[in-house]
Formats: C-alpha cells, sequence, structure tokens
C-alpha cells in the first residue's frame, strides 16, 4: 500500500477543476450561503450595470474608474470561489486516497497469538473485533487494534505527520496501533479492536468527507 499522502497545493487536476466550479458557484444560492462574499457578489452586479449605464453616457463617475472597481468586484468573488473549490478538490482527492489505501491493504489473520503458527492473507476489510493479525517489517497494519505480542518500531507519519517512528508493544500505554501505520522493524500480533466502518481511518474519511471550509 502507498503512502497516503495529501494531494499537492498545486495539483494541475484539482486546480483546473476549481477554476470550473469558481464560475459555477456564481449563483445567488451559492453565494448567499456567505453573507460578506454575498455582499460583495451584489456590489459585483451593481457595480456592472453602473458601468454599462457610464459607457451610454448617463453615469455619474467615469466609465473606465467604474469598469475597474467592478473587475476587482469581480476578481474577489472569483477568487474566494476558486479557494473554496480548490479546498474541496483536495478534500475529495484526500478522501479518495484514504478510500484506495483501506482497500488495497491485506492482513495476515492468525488462529492464535503465535507468530509460528499458520496465517490465511485477508482483505483488510473483512477483519472483526478479537480476531488477531501478524504485521512483520514492512507490512502495513491492517486494523486498529492493541499488540498482544511482539515489539516494534512503526511509523505513523501517514496519520499523526510526524516523521519519527514510535515504538509499539505489548501492555502498558504504548500496546495501541492504528490501521494504515506501517511497522518498520520486528513483528507484531494485534488484536482488532474496531469492526469495517469504525475504525480511525474511516472516521478520518468521514471527517474529510464532510469537511467544509470555514466562511470568511
Amino acid at each position: 500500500m502507498a503512502t497516503v499522502r495529501a494531494s499537492s497545493l498545486f495539483d494541475a487536476t484539482i486546480m483546473k477543476q476549481a477554476i470550473v466550479d469558481s464560475f459555477r458557484k456564481l449563483t445567488p444560492r451559492r453565494q448567499v450561503r456567505n453573507p460578506v462574499m454575498f455582499v460583495v457578489y451584489v456590489g459585483s452586479i451593481l457595480t456592472t450595470l453602473l458601468w454599462a449605464q457610464a459607457v451610454v453616457g448617463k453615469g455619474e463617475a467615469p466609465a473606465w474608474f467604474i469598469f475597474w472597481v467592478s473587475v476587482w468586484l469581480w476578481f474577489t468573488v472569483l477568487f474566494a470561489n476558486f479557494a473554496e473549490a480548490m479546498a474541496e478538490g483536495r478534500g475529495k482527492a484526500q478522501a479518495a486516497s484514504l478510500r484506495k489505501a483501506r482497500r488495497d491493504l491485506q492482513a495476515k489473520r492468525l488462529a492464535r497469538p503465535d507468530r509460528a503458527a499458520w496465517y490465511e492473507l485477508v482483505a483488510a476489510s473483512s477483519l472483526r473485533k478479537g480476531q488477531l493479525v501478524l504485521v512483520e517489517a514492512g507490512d502495513f497494519i491492517p486494523a486498529d487494534g492493541t499488540v498482544v505480542e511482539g515489539v516494534a518500531s512503526v511509523n505513523e507519519s501517514a496519520i499523526t505527520g510526524e516523521s519519527a517512528p514510535v515504538i509499539r508493544e505489548s501492555g502498558g500505554d504504548r500496546s495501541s496501533v492504528t490501521g494504515g501505520t506501517q511497522v518498520l522493524s520486528d513483528w507484531l500480533i494485534v488484536e482488532v479492536t474496531a469492526d469495517p466502518g469504525e475504525a480511525f481511518l474511516d472516521r478520518m474519511i468521514s471527517l474529510v468527507e464532510g469537511a467544509k471550509r470555514q466562511k470568511t
């Protein structure tokens, strides 16, 4: 499984879609959701009408002046729409990446907590609470759980953003592990503590998909 990474801020595909969406959002129903930008949106329309009036010689201010005021107001609205669309696009891309990471993950399911025991290779999504899995160096931990045997160095940067590996071992306050993190050395036997849809990775996906950019 590839390490989950947030999409680049300047991802070309996301930017192209954001540009299109910034114009699609130029409707009263979309703009009214943000009171501040709605005022700017209304101001943009009014100044555009005033500019048209000035062009035919009925304006009280020079047409060029009103034109540039209108341009700056429209630019402000479009830029706000673009920023919102970029945030939404990156959120969707991150959620898709997290889903793919979860879907591609496989687990070595054990019948008993013994590293030497035979294991069955299954999809991580099929794991249930109470089941045991073996995770060896280079493997990704397939589900949230508690270490019941072994000690290992774990890379949790995909979840926490912290680059330094941490030690996970049975007993004590260092026995909890998160699905999607990678064992760098040694091995662990983990008891699954979350059913599908209840894991930390699932909650992350829900948060990313449900999060809305805070209004200006």
